[in-house]
């Protein structure tokens, strides 16, 4: 079915949750929101929408079903996909929130966010390449040298070239500290790059003429482990004296992966070097490659994040669209021998809710976190930045995590609700379940994000941002009119955190509950930005405004609060049950 981007639900959270209209008229949103003007956000969004519904989702169906393809080295994409690549990049929407220096717009990263949740809820195998080419164009802002950001940004920033991340390797998986991939000097600031690279997302295509690799590796006198790893720009094709792609660099595609889906996201297989060594550049300190790499992972986690949200809303909306022609059965007051449609049983509307209501908490958080980073980059007290960017690092692996977990939910709800016909691959139901499948286990498995979250940016020395961002929803809970399930969340929330504390010392029992405690964590803050949400449409309803997404913003939260913040009891309980069984025990 078509996809709409849903605009007013988008709006009402970037400005209601997101705080993006408050930001703006307060200007607190400082450098990160450019010259960005209250009136000028809606247009943005509405031209995104625009080439979303029109342009990048009727070729979804056709990117799942072609694919992309490989032989001899190289991968070709779907038909008119090239000439499709060029006019988005042409469109200027690589560059929402890149810096205005290299050819960025320079405005706020909760712009940046919407546009990638449209672009990836209309086509998410199209929308996985431009996620690693703006963390990277990040990446090397931060890091890179003068003449590396002058010979690459301009392009990667435009979207004339894409880029890629090269983390895993065959015998490494996650354990970055296994990587064997080698750099050795050459002596005028150039290194030779060997190893070999899988599951590289775009690692070669042919939508640009060139791609720029960064890759983990490590150089001769390296010490072991993570601390031994170093970032090198790997390009395609070198850069000649006037910026195009001059020769061809020792850098290979061996094949690609068939996968569950994304089908159209070519998962590549890479070698670097067969032939003498791939030309690289180091980025940043050598043995620094990690900390680098993370600025470009941080990004990549977000967006990720938003796949989750963003196959949520697709599928919810060929959900809701299905429900209301499918006929079978009675519904209360049908009459005798009239089918009724399936939306008029009380199971499937729940199933819809439950669809809605997940999508906006996931929405919320992501968009909060989007926040997080703007104020971080943006804020001109460096108090107010610290605080946003401790925030930002607790909700970033909350965000990659929980939203992606709920992406899946959903687009299992969503093939439930077609029933045979969502099994079977005409209605387009099931595409939506394998794409979303993905999303949990790359950039960081989810179980990696919940490591993350208890033992980097909970308990982290010095750390206060978890009591910080609990005392606010606990504010949140204390207003008028708030569930009492968000209450209890909180309370257990506040019970879990104290118990890991507690036991910061005991790493079996904190990795045992890791999982559920970024659960525990993402409930109550999803309750608590939903019901903060129809505080605002309440305010807005009383002072006269009529508008669906009033309406729903204040019903997803109650649902919310009585479906699914009602077990974050039971969510401390399972953190707090410590160390599980050993292995010995399977």
């Amino acid at each position: 079915m078509p996809y709409r981007a849903p605009l007013e639900a988008i709006t009402f959270t970037l400005d209601a949750i997101a705080g993006l209209a408050e930001d703006i008229a307060a200007g607190e949103a400082g450098d990160a929101a450019g010259d960005l003007a209250a009136d000028m956000a809606p247009a943005i969004l509405a031209e995104a929408a625009r080439f979303a519904a029109e342009r990048l989702a009727p070729v979804n169906r056709q990117g799942d079903r072609v694919g992309a393809r490989f032989a001899a080295g190289v991968v070709t994409m779907p038909e008119g996909w090239p000439q499709l690549y060029r006019d988005w990049a042409g469109a200027g929407w690589n560059a929402v929130d890149l810096p205005p220096e290299w050819g960025g717009m320079g405005l706020p990263t909760r712009l940046a966010a919407a546009t990638m949740e449209m672009w990836t809820s209309a086509c998410m195998g199209f929308s996985l390449g431009p996620v690693l080419t703006q963390g990277a164009a990040d990446t090397l802002v931060l890091h890179a040298s003068d003449a590396l950001k002058q010979a690459y940004l301009p392009q990667l920033v435009s979207g004339a070239w894409t880029a890629t991340m090269n983390l895993t390797e065959p015998q490494a998986g996650s354990d970055l500290g296994a990587l064997t991939t080698r750099a050795e000097p050459v002596g005028d600031g150039r290194y030779l790059i060997s190893g070999a690279k899988i599951f590289i997302t775009y690692g070669e295509h042919d939508l640009t003429d060139n791609i720029v690799h960064l890759v983990l590796a490590r150089l001769p006198d390296a010490p072991p482990g993570t601390r031994g790893i170093s970032l090198f720009l790997v390009p395609k094709f070198l850069a000649s004296a006037d910026g195009a792609p001059g020769a061809r660099n020792d850098v290979a595609c061996a094949g690609i992966e068939h996968k569950l889906g994304i089908h159209a996201s070519p998962t590549c297989s890479m070698a670097f070097g067969d032939n003498g060594g791939a030309v690289g550049w180091l980025v940043g300190q050598e043995n620094r490659g990690l900390a680098c790499m993370f600025t470009m992972m941080n990004k990549a986690r977000l967006f990720t994040g938003l796949q989750g949200v963003a196959i949520a809303e697709r599928s919810y909306q060929q959900a809701l669209a299905f429900a209301q022609e499918r006929r079978q059965g009675r519904g209360p007051g049908a009459k005798p021998g009239e089918s009724s449609p399936i939306i008029a049983h009380a199971d499937v509307r729940r199933n819809l809710m439950t669809m809605r209501a997940l999508t906006a908490a996931a929405r919320a958080i992501a968009y909060s976190a989007a926040r997080a980073i703007d104020r971080a980059h943006g804020a001109r007290d460096a108090a107010a930045r610290d605080e946003a960017s401790e925030l930002a690092g607790l909700l970033t692996p909350i965000t990659k995590a929980y939203c992606t977990d709920v992406g899946v939910e959903v687009t299992s709800l969503g093939v439930q609700i077609h029933g045979g016909m969502g099994y079977v691959e005409e209605t387009g139901a099931a595409q939506h379940f394998r794409d979303a499948r993905i999303a949990p286990i790359y950039e960081g498995t989810n179980g990696i994000q919940a490591i993350d979250l208890v033992t980097r940016k909970v308990l982290r020395p010095g750390a206060t941002g978890a009591e910080t961002l609990i005392a606010t929803f606990r504010r949140t809970s204390a207003a008028a009119g708030a569930p009492p399930a968000l209450a209890a969340a909180v309370a257990a929330l506040e019970e879990a955190t104290a118990w890991l504390r507690q036991n910061e010392n005991n790493a079996e029992a904190l990795l045992a509950g890791a999982s559920p405690y970024l659960r525990l964590f993402a409930v109550t803050a999803g309750c608590a930005c939903l019901v903060e949400g129809a505080r605002v449409a309440s305010a807005r309803k009383a002072a006269g405004e009529t508008a669906p997404v009033l309406d729903h913003a204040i019903a997803n939260a109650r649902f919310y609060a009585e479906n699914v913040a009602v077990f974050a009891p039971a969510l401390a309980q399972t953190v707090t049950a410590g160390p599980l069984a050993g292995p010995a025990a399977f």
